[in-house]
């Protein structure tokens, strides 16, 4: 993996802490339960592609 595509790789483990903190907050100020389980199913799926991603880079850096 070059050096840019591991760059890339940092930038989206960036923008899904940051969907994810989004999320977190938007789920403690909504009543409807039916919305805080949409945001929830949301955050469950950002924090798997997050996950995803740091074991991608763990996996290249330790190559």
């Amino acid at each position: 993996m070059t050096q840019k595509e591991l760059s890339y790789v940092e930038d989206a483990i960036g923008h899904e802490s940051t969907i994810i903190s989004v999320l977190e907050d938007t789920s403690k100020n909504l009543e409807d339960e039916e919305l805080v389980s949409f945001i929830e199913e949301n955050i469950e799926n950002h924090t798997s592609i997050k996950e995803g991603l740091v074991s991608l880079l763990e996996a290249k850096v330790n190559e």
